[in-house]
Formats: C-alpha cells, structure tokens, sequence
C-alpha cells in the first residue's frame, strides 16, 4: 500500500465534503489504486486535531465535520485546541510524502503552503488567493518540483490546482496538456461564475437585473453581500490563474475588471446595495437589447488574448458554445491552433462543495500516484 498522508486546512463547505469523501472512497482507493490516504491533521482558522499516531480515526473524522457544520470551532473541541501557526502545525504532525491540502479562503496560507513544499512535502489548493498574489508566489507554489540545475525548465510540479478554475472542471489539466502537446494558446474565453451566470441567463429571459440578483440571493446563490460575486474580482482571480498558467508574467492588477454596479454603491449597507438595485435595471435592458440587435446575447466573460486579461459583461454570438450556455454551469473555450475554428470546450457544474472536493480529491490521488 501506498501512503499519502494529509494535512488539511480548512474545515469549511469543502474540506467538510473532502473528509466524507475520503473515508467513502477508502475501500475503493486501497482495492483499485493500492493507496491509503491518512488524515494527521484538521484545521481551521484558530483551532486544530491533530495526531501524532498513524491517522485520525474515521470517527473522529466524520465528528469533526458534524462540529464544524454545527458552527463548532476546533479549539473547543474535546479533541482539538487552539493554533495560531498552521507552519507549525505541519512541522509537528509532517511525515514523508504528506500532502498539504489548502480548503480555505485566504492569501495567509501562501507562506505555509511554500514552507510546506521547501521541506519536500506536496500541496492541493482549491484555494485561488495564493496563486493570485505576487508573481513570484504563483511560480513558488506552482514550478516546486525537482530540480533542474538552474536551467528555468518545467519540471513536474509537487503541487495541483485544478480545482481553483472551474471546480471540479479539469480547465487546467486541459491547459497544460494543450501546452505540453505544443498547441499554442491564443485565446481563451470563458464563464467561470455560476452566480453570474444565473444572472445573464435570467436577463436573457427578459427579467430586471434587480429581480434576477435578488432572487439569487435569495436561493443562497450569491454570498451574504452579493457584490462579492457582482464585482467580477472573483473572475479576474480564475483569469490570472489561466494567463499565468500560458506563462504570462502579470499580477492581479493588470486585470481588466467591470463589474455589475457602479463604484458608488460599493461602500453602502448590503440592504441599502439591494434597495438600490432596480435603478440599474434600465441600462441592463438597454445591454440585452443592444445584444440581441447584433444576433448576439449577454454573458459575464473572462478574456485572456493577446497580452491583455479582462473580465465583464460581453455580447457573444448567440449559436456560439458561451452564447449556448444557460443557468450556473462553468464554461472555457481553448482557441488554439489545431482547436479552430471550433475551440475546445471544457463544460459543466462549475460550483458546489461536493464537485470541487471531488477535484481536490483527485488532484489528490494523482499527486499520490505520481510522485
């Protein structure tokens, strides 16, 4: 038997869905892969359980997750405590071969996740913010592997990340074979919000942009202050991550985002933000048709062409495969050289806490068997 041992931070919607999953799947990951995936550790943001044996047991495990869905915190747990040093944590509880496995929601796990791989350990992020801050974060994280002398080659990297495009969508397994094949990449288009893509298509029904956003919110579709997803910067992030990946030497900045509102309502109340909302309805009307005069509809796209990223509200031709696209599905065109005129699409559910602890497992498995 193979085995990869697991740190994971982050206790939240997904790395809840991850634990499930990876008791569920123990039995078919020891008969069809010879592999064991052990848990050593569970943290959150202030709190861990840790062990300093061969596992957490899978009761242990499955009562971690019922505690954290209660609004539990690891530090009050009869098995946990308090942490306020996730380095540390995986200096005590590393064993050879770990895989550190990033479920969280913030930058402040990069310096952990390059510590982890300085010490020859391997690293899952289904976490975007790591890989979308400074430049040199994004080739630390991302070119770990063994060396190469100096020469500036790619190498095999200890590290994945499919699942911060697309959930559990293989976009960048989709890329980086693309460019391991020597197809090179000139456009890339795609819908990478299902929340936005609600959106769009109840606009294309010809529903007020104030009626579509709040019945999104109101299905939890959106977060708590929907210009979280509004404001595009969680498409610009999944747009960096793709330019970067084509080798692009770019930051987050450099990204052309319009969002879905206007400056002056984004330092208002949430409820006074959604009180204000059918005052833009009139110019999302205006779009739509502007839109459909040229056989085209609506969509909120991520570009990356030419140099140049952007992400916003875009006519696209209405037979083509974004124009196709309705409801919360994720969508990327590859336009490449052997991929035209017809690109090659990567489709399906883009969201969900199941679908992307489903990527993060197999980002998992994959580094387990590979390296």
């Amino acid at each position: 038997m193979q085995r990869a041992p697991i740190i994971l931070l982050g206790v939240g919607g997904v790395g809840s869905a991850l634990i499930r999953q990876i008791v569920h799947n123990r039995a078919h990951h020891a008969a069809d892969y010879e592999l064991e995936l052990p848990i050593l550790a569970v943290c959150d943001r202030d709190g861990a359980v840790i062990t300093l044996r061969d596992a957490l047991d899978d009761a242990t495990l499955l009562d971690l997750v019922a505690y954290k869905a209660n609004k539990g915190r690891l530090a009050d747990h009869s098995q946990g405590g308090p942490q306020n040093d996730l380095a540390a944590v995986i200096d005590i509880v590393g064993q050879p071969g770990a895989i550190v496995v990033d479920c969280t929601a913030t930058e402040a796990t990069a310096p952990v996740l390059m510590g982890a791989l300085a010490r020859g350990y391997r690293a899952v992020l289904a976490n975007k913010k790591p890989l979308t801050i400074q430049q040199e974060v994004y080739d630390r994280l991302t070119r770990a592997g063994d060396t190469d002398g100096g020469r500036g080659v790619r190498q095999f990297s200890r590290a994945r990340w499919e699942t911060t495009c697309g959930a559990g969508l293989p976009v960048i397994g989709t890329l980086n074979r693309l460019l391991a094949s020597g197809d090179p990449v000139l456009r890339i288009a795609g819908a990478f919000s299902g929340t936005l893509g609600y959106v769009m298509s109840g606009l294309q029904d010809g529903q007020p942009f104030s009626a579509v956003v709040r019945e999104a919110h109101r299905l939890g579709y959106t977060e708590p202050d929907p210009r979280d997803d509004l404001g595009g910067v969680d498409v610009a992030r999944k747009a960096l991550i793709l330019a970067r990946g084509l080798g692009w030497r770019i930051e987050l900045a450099d990204v052309a985002v319009t969002g879905l509102y206007p400056a002056e309502l984004s330092a208002c109340p949430v409820a006074e933000f959604m009180d204000a909302l059918p005052s833009l309805d009139a110019h999302f009307r205006n779009l739509v048709a502007e839109a459909a005069a040229q056989g085209k509809v609506l969509r909120y796209v991520a570009t990356v062409a030419d140099g140049k990223c952007s992400v916003g509200p875009q006519a696209v031709a209405a037979n083509s495969p974004l124009g196709n696209l309705r409801g919360a599905d994720n969508l990327v065109e590859f336009h490449t050289r052997w991929y035209q005129p017809t690109p090659l699409v990567v489709q399906g559910r883009g969201a969900g806490v199941d679908a992307t602890a489903a990527g993060v497992l197999s980002d998992i498995v994959e580094l387990a068997l590979n390296h």
